[in-house]
């Protein structure tokens, strides 16, 4: 079979969608499936050769982050070239609501079979996305079938995916033994009276919640003086200035150590030295790819009640949720944790068990499904 995937996204910049259509394409390709993934932007040196790039993009804010697309001259024309010259089976298009490449293939008079992704969640829903729902709901008539990474994104697509369309939530994959079987750091392990509690995100963006972990901090060190905790991730300017909003005094700042940004295998080995990893996303979340894997990888999550994290933890099952933007109820769930080292166990091996549900295996089979209705 071969198969197009194409993402609106610019793989220059990191970000969920691109990771996700990445490593859902690496394994593709290591079941012996022809991949060919198309991005807006241009390439990079490490850009595997299966990735091609249209060479140009641009940055608009979307969703509380900037979103790099590409949209205008000769984007269209360059797509429907590489999707005619690919001779696809399949056609995977991610996020085709989204003025970028992804909704270029969906006016072509024969176009391969499309699958269509969708990731967003977004709440309220935008009025500019209300204004041109019906015009949407046209211009997705071609999608055979459709795909929610979560119960969240389905409730924000269907505004718009035309109701005839087959539909099916298959989450966001993890490879999890990638990070069940990491090697924890000794110099980031924490002790009973000094735990290391761990932050990933950018910082700098007020939706991935660093201010309210701030606060929780300052909260946690009342109990805890020893307490450290470990931030990775860009904006380390911007989570100094909070630090020093919330605390004049510096000493707040002490106890916070920050990685910057990291790849992959410190990315697992961080999630496996920690005692508690915080996840205090504010919104504009469709999953919570970072609580599956922090759960992959054993460690308890502490994680804020958004609709996303309950989906993927199961109503609070496999985490311990706390009020949206409640530093102080973030601040409480962390120390009552730290205080029950029974619970704290017991709620790692259930997110352990949980995680299992994402693992690539399970995900791309369930994806092939769904190929294989849309070509019946």
């Amino acid at each position: 079979m071969r198969i197009g995937i194409i993402c609106p996204y610019s793989f220059e910049t990191p970000g969920g969608v691109q990771n996700h259509v990445r490593d859902f394409a690496h394994e593709l390709i290591a079941r012996g499936y022809e991949v060919s993934v198309y991005a807006p932007g241009r390439r990079t040196t490490d850009m595997p050769l299966w990735v091609h790039t249209n060479d140009s993009s641009f940055a608009v804010p979307y969703n509380g982050s900037w979103a790099h697309l590409s949209f205008f001259l000769t984007a269209g024309m360059r797509v429907r070239r590489w999707v005619r010259q690919g001779h696809f089976d399949i056609l995977h298009i991610h996020e085709p609501e989204i003025p970028s490449l992804s909704h270029k293939p969906l006016r072509m008079r024969r176009a391969p079979r499309m699958v269509a992704t969708f990731h967003a969640s977004v709440e309220p829903y935008p009025k500019l996305l209300r204004m041109f729902g019906r015009m949407i709901t046209r211009q997705l008539q071609p999608v055979a079938q459709a795909i929610f990474v979560s119960p969240a994104a389905k409730r924000t697509a269907d505004h718009f995916v035309p109701l005839s369309t087959p539909s099916h939530v298959i989450p966001n994959g993890i490879d999890y033994d990638f990070f069940a079987k990491a090697e924890p750091r000794t110099s980031w392990r924490g002790t009973a009276q000094a735990p290391t509690i761990g932050f990933l995100g950018r910082m700098a963006e007020e939706r991935k919640g660093f201010r309210i972990f701030a606060k929780a901090a300052s909260y946690v060190l009342q109990r805890y003086p020893q307490a450290r905790f470990l931030c990775a991730g860009d904006g380390q300017d911007a989570a100094y200035a909070m630090l020093r909003d919330i605390d004049p005094s510096g000493q707040l700042q002490r106890h916070f150590e920050f990685l910057g940004r990291i790849d992959d295998d410190s990315k697992a080995s961080f999630y496996r030295s920690l005692d508690i990893y915080v996840a205090p996303q504010t919104g504009g979340e469709s999953f919570g790819i970072v609580l599956a894997e922090a759960m992959a990888a054993s460690c308890a999550v502490v994680a804020s009640d958004l609709e996303a994290f309950v989906d993927v933890t199961h109503n609070g099952a496999e985490a311990a949720l706390f009020q949206n933007g409640d530093a102080h109820d973030c601040a409480e769930t962390i120390v009552e944790l730290l205080e029950d080292e029974e619970r704290r166990n017991a709620l790692a091996q259930a997110g352990s068990d949980r995680a299992r549900d994402f693992d690539w295996s399970a995900v791309v089979d369930q994806v092939l499904a769904v190929y294989n209705e849309a070509l019946s």
